[in-house]
């Protein structure tokens, strides 16, 4: 009996388990605050290439279809808080000559033209010829019409140079034959070298990129000796690097400070400027 009374007046002990709050949600929601920085630097990165310069733009398009280093080619060296991409130099000029030979390797007329195209680094920069044969491979003989390859072949070169910020200069050059009517050899190598520059305007090449257009007729032959020979009716498209860029603005500012560079009167001997209708002396 003893033991039975003892037995009822032991105390009942209860536990009570307190919940928390799901212990931190599992951590889901660092999950989804990850993706939530992730997609607004994406936006940012958007954002900011959509007010980038064109050519910061091609720069970066540039590096993703060419990552192993060719693309560093029309990198861009960031120059302030524009980030404009830069001329390529002199010594950049022969990596330019090897990126645009492998280019023109991807045209299906590259094979049969190969011989037709010389790319040469000379004082001005890269210097792209396109000859002329016997039967016409660029353009049709004694015409400004080009050919089916010449289109092709212009228009990689204007996709490569496209992507450069460098200026471009375009020469049409002819042989040393005449034409029988008023239609000349000069008329003919402006003509030719205007209608490289539409071909590579419509296929990469910015408008303000080509600086100028000259026609020489047959004033600069490539092959002296044979005047009439077929190579000398050519296209010269000359890249011009950023050294080359520099001496002729310096040319240019140096023509306009020298006195009568823009036609102004120079001085006489007295310190005044001379007469316009004066007549000038015979020479002796």
């Amino acid at each position: 009996m003893a033991e039975d009374n003892a037995a009822k007046e032991q105390p009942i002990i209860v536990i009570k388990k307190v919940s928390g709050h799901g212990g931190h949600h599992g951590g889901a929601w660092k999950v989804a605050y990850a993706d939530f920085v992730t997609a607004m630097m994406a936006l940012f990165m958007v954002l900011w290439l959509l007010s980038a310069s064109q050519e910061t733009q091609k720069a970066i398009g540039g590096y993703f279809q060419d990552p192993s280093g060719n693309g560093k080619l029309i990198g861009s060296d960031m120059a302030g808080a524009g980030g404009e991409s830069i001329d390529l130099a002199a010594k950049d000029m022969e990596k330019l000559k090897e990126k645009i030979a492998q280019s023109l390797k991807e045209s299906s007329k590259f094979k049969e033209l190969q011989d037709k195209i010389v790319m040469v680094v000379t004082g001005e920069g890269l210097r792209i010829e396109l000859l002329e044969s016997d039967t016409g491979t660029f353009f049709e003989s004694g015409s400004p019409v080009p050919t089916v390859q010449a289109t092709e072949i212009i228009g990689k070169l204007a996709q490569e140079v496209g992507q450069l910020p460098n200026k471009v200069f375009i020469e049409g050059h002819t042989d040393a034959k005449q034409f029988a009517g008023e239609y000349s050899n000069w008329e003919l190598s402006a003509d030719r070298a205007n209608t490289t520059r539409r071909i590579m305007h419509a296929h990469g090449i910015r408008e303000d990129q080509v600086v100028q257009i000259r026609g020489f007729a047959s004033q600069h032959l490539r092959k002296k000796d044979t005047p009439g020979d077929p190579s000398n009716r050519r296209i010269s498209i000359i890249v011009e690097h950023a050294e080359g860029a520099k001496k002729a603005a310096k040319a240019k500012d140096a023509a306009e400070k020298t006195p009568g560079g823009h036609g102004e009167k120079k001085p006489d001997s007295h310190g005044e400027k001379a007469d316009a209708h004066t007549k000038p002396q015979a020479a002796h």
